[in-house]
């Protein structure tokens, strides 16, 4: 222990300070462990809040019971369970070391041995514990690659990866998030070298994996070393022969902007706009089908917005997906502003295609106000022909910017 945590105010949780005392008596220890002290330490908001113990996982549970705390056996299996305090879950895991591992999974053997637990793990930034009292273990160097924000593999960085394929995306992930300056070289090349395992992985935890890094506040030079060492084409084949330049630009249109971070929408960014391409991302990843139908509805949006107002951009929004022409919107505006610092022509359109941004961020479908059983009582039929005269009325609503009310439509009906 040779550093206290600087500014932990989460570490005074009186929640956290009863677990670790309760975990730490009778002889045992108890620290917490990974994320939580690495961002402290980074300065970077900490979330979850995960703790090591030399306890093995049944005596957690009875400390836990006994303490009338409730306990959640989430993946005792490996070491894991979970304490529930106030709502709030805390993840307490026995000390442990890895025996055998195959690449997706490892069987894992239960000790006391705070070094053996840290080297089993991916990266030295995430070997940190830290005490009730805030100080810190670190018993593979970590604070080092902390000051120096750099991500590295513990040990051999191909053995890491061997005992875990997805730690080749979590490298480009930790260094989206966390890293400066150019990646590590030992890491990168053994990235490089072990690529191909990516296709091993089932595409969940691949897609889980990319999408966090896609939410990173800036991943441009992520993104960037992924597709420079042939990474982004194994994660994302269909990117494969399309530019990677707007990424990076609409990342600085979102900081200039102050548009929410949007994985989906970068994720475009990346891919042709293509129906084929992305229907098949979509059915490849086993995206969710509010994403997928998203994807879909921005390639369908692809097309010619020029000499557009804002009536004709209703219609069009009515008709088709106003979240795929916004994200087409967004990604036109990116691309225009970057122009415009060349163009003067482009900075026109950038106005334009801003504007109809504006509109279409704030526009509400209308509903159109006939039903069919209003026809009906007019003296129509259920079938085809109902069908017609409603259809046939909604589009001169339609033309008519969506102003004509339930009685005019209908006294027009009559009238004709």
């Amino acid at each position: 222990m040779n550093k206290v945590l600087p500014n932990a105010e989460w570490l005074k949780d009186r929640d956290l300070q009863k677990l670790l005392k309760l975990l730490s008596a009778d002889g045992e220890e108890a620290m917490v462990n990974g994320g939580a002290v690495r961002n402290s330490l980074l300065g970077e908001p900490v979330a979850d809040v995960d703790l090591s113990t030399t306890l093995l996982p049944e005596q957690v549970v009875e400390k836990l019971q006994n303490a009338n705390i409730k306990v959640v056996p989430t993946g005792i299996e490996h070491g894991t369970v979970t304490a529930v305090l106030n709502k709030r879950p805390f993840e307490i895991t026995t000390l442990r070391s890895d025996i055998e591992t195959n690449g997706r999974h490892a069987v894992v053997r239960f000790g006391r041995d705070w070094l053996e637990d840290a080297k089993r793990r991916d990266f030295s930034v995430n070997a940190l514990y830290v005490d009730k009292d805030g100080k810190v273990f670190d018993p593979l160097e970590g604070m080092v690659d902390i000051e120096a924000r750099r991500i590295r593999f513990i040990g051999d960085a191909e053995d890491r990866i061997k005992e875990d394929y997805l730690r080749i995306l979590r490298f480009f992930r930790f260094f989206a998030w966390y890293g400066t300056g150019a990646p590590d070289r030992e890491a990168l090349k053994a990235c490089v070298r072990m690529k191909n395992t990516i296709e091993d992985l089932s595409v969940e935890r691949v897609w889980n994996e990319f999408r966090k890094l896609l939410s990173a506040p800036d991943p441009a030079r992520a993104i960037l070393w992924m597709r420079q060492s042939g990474v982004l084409n194994v994660v994302l084949p269909e990117s494969e022969k399309w530019g990677i330049d707007a990424f990076q630009r609409l990342v600085r249109t979102e900081v200039e902007l102050d548009w929410a971070i949007d994985p989906l929408l970068r994720l475009m960014a990346i891919i042709p706009p293509q129906r084929d391409v992305v229907s098949g991302l979509a059915d490849r990843l086993r995206l969710s089908k509010v994403d997928g139908k998203r994807l879909l509805d921005w390639a369908n949006s692809v097309g010619s917005f020029d000499n557009m107002d804002e009536n004709e951009l209703q219609k069009l929004m009515y008709k088709g997906s106003r979240q795929g022409i916004i994200d087409r919107f967004k990604l036109d505006l990116a691309r225009l502003r970057e122009l415009g610092m060349r163009e003067d022509a482009a900075l026109v359109d950038a106005a334009r295609i801003s504007d109809l941004l504006d509109f279409a961020l704030a526009w509400e479908k209308p509903r159109f106000p006939l039903k069919g059983k209003d026809l009906i009582e007019l003296g129509y039929l259920p079938g085809k022909e109902l069908g017609d005269v409603l259809n046939s009325l909604e589009e001169r609503w339609i033309d008519n910017k969506f102003s004509l009310s339930k009685e005019k439509l209908l006294a027009e009906l009559k009238e004709g």
